[in-house]
């Protein structure tokens, strides 16, 4: 009964993220009640291994006893600092000290936010007073990604490049500009990382010339891009595009709200790369999804112009809950637990994780198998020479999501037929042994469907 009622409430006054609102009243929620580790169970008891991580962000995994006593301390020692009027709390300055300390380069200054989304507005901001401090506000042109995410809010979404983020709400603006995607699988050049480097290479350098290099202001990229598959770039794209930033005086800005904190291996996934952004957003496995927080990481040369461009005046932008002290205690505590083994099993867990997929390579719906570490996906297709994608009356995102559900898995499936994995990087041998059995199970169901059946090659 009590689960009913929940539902009955949900549908008439939670409002759900990225949801068709009548489509969601239709189907109901589903309630998770609790989770330990890697396992989450919902109000029925019905337990799964959740390949998800939430929404790519418990990455230490559910449950840890010291995160929890963290927050409990701080929230009964002092619940609230703000960070305005040069006030502080002692946890929010050792958790920018530590991060500093971690950074790549001279990424040495910290802004604390309550996400990705609003890290990402914070460094549109910063990044405009920047060139205004210059004497250069015409660089006001920014570049993408096509299939990149930026958070949903209102500037953020349009510096993302997912239509179902612009459409019906008049993005992107006309000064946010994108290039096609290194998505190595369906490339028009191919898949030879060199000449995929190449042509990324010429569409950045095409672009600022046409917009003008005096006018671009950065360039925004994922290292891995999440939300618009987990396309892995070739080695080397990353480096090759931030060489081309610095040829034009275009800032690079890192987006590491889903790559930062162990998702690929080391603690953020630029080190792998050898870059040392301008910027950098994380959030997410900051505090392993236990309580919001983010943070803007600026590098000296930027800090420093802003700071003296606005002298002793106030720079305007600020957020309530910058600097959260009990965000702060929680993500102190979950650093810890990173460097005292938590990386080095997701490490392990990850070179198992993409074994695993890789196995299923020859599975007849299985085209694509690509990840780094605990970040995966395998895209599914209908014909693997054509790589025809899977029919939309196959409604993979939700008949796949409800299946592996059913077979004790949650993973991300997209609409297009590609199925993401971040797992917590707690995960055992036996529980990634799970995810793999789980997904072969739900892939060798959804090869029975009829309407997949009847096109496959």
């Amino acid at each position: 009964m009590l689960s009913n009622s929940l539902i009955e409430l949900d549908r008439a006054h939670l409002v759900h993220p990225v949801a068709s609102y009548r489509g969601h009243e239709k189907l109901g929620v589903r309630v998770l009640k609790s989770a330990k580790g890697a396992t989450v169970t919902d109000m029925t008891g019905h337990q799964m291994i959740d390949g998800f991580a939430g929404l790519w962000c418990v990455n230490a995994g559910y449950g840890h006893e010291s995160i929890v006593e963290a927050a409990a301390k701080q929230m009964r020692e002092l619940p609230y600092a703000t960070g305005y009027f040069s006030l502080g709390s002692e946890p929010a300055i050792r958790l920018a000290s530590e991060l500093a300390d971690r950074a790549p380069g001279d990424l040495n200054h910290i802004y604390f936010t309550l996400g990705g989304s609003d890290a990402v507005d914070s460094t549109v901001r910063l990044i405009r007073y920047y060139y205004h401090s210059l004497g250069t506000p015409q660089k006001d042109q920014f570049i993408s990604l096509e299939q990149g995410y930026h958070g949903s809010s209102t500037v953020g979404a349009g510096l993302t490049a997912l239509p179902i983020f612009h459409a019906g709400f008049g993005l992107p603006f006309d000064w946010q500009h994108k290039i096609p995607s290194h998505y190595a699988y369906r490339n028009p050049v191919g898949t030879d990382p060199q000449a995929i480097i190449a042509s990324s290479v010429s569409a950045l350098r095409t672009k600022i010339e046409e917009i003008g290099a005096e006018r671009v202001a950065a360039f925004y990229v994922e290292p891995i891009q999440g939300s618009g598959g987990v396309l892995v770039p070739p080695d080397g794209w990353l480096k090759a595009m931030h060489a081309v930033c610095k040829e034009y005086d275009v800032l690079l800005v890192a987006d590491e709200v889903i790559t930062g904190f162990g998702r690929t291996g080391p603690l953020f996934a630029c080190s792998e790369d050898d870059v040392v952004p301008d910027f950098m957003t994380t959030a997410k496995g900051l505090t392993s999804g236990y309580v919001p927080m983010g943070a803007v990481f600026m590098s000296d040369r930027v800090y420093n112009v802003i700071a003296d461009g606005a002298g002793s005046a106030a720079i305007g932008h600020g957020y309530t809950y910058s600097a959260h002290p009990v965000s702060a205690a929680v993500g102190l505590e979950v650093l810890r637990l990173y460097e005292n083994g938590l990386l080095d099993n997701g490490v392990k867990a990850g070179a198992r994780l993409m074994a695993g997929l890789e196995s299923l390579a020859d599975h007849p719906l299985v085209g694509d198998v690509r990840g780094r570490g605990m970040l995966a996906a395998i895209e599914l297709v209908t014909d693997k020479q054509k790589k025809t994608p899977l029919p939309a009356a196959a409604d993979p995102s939700r008949r796949i999501f409800d299946r592996a559900w059913d077979n004790g898995l949650v993973i991300r499936a997209f609409g297009n037929g590609v199925l993401g994995y971040a797992p917590p990087l707690c995960c055992t041998e036996s529980e990634i042994d799970a995810i793999i059995e789980r997904t072969r199970m739900t892939l060798d169901q959804t090869l029975e469907d009829p309407d997949v059946r009847s096109v496959m090659a």
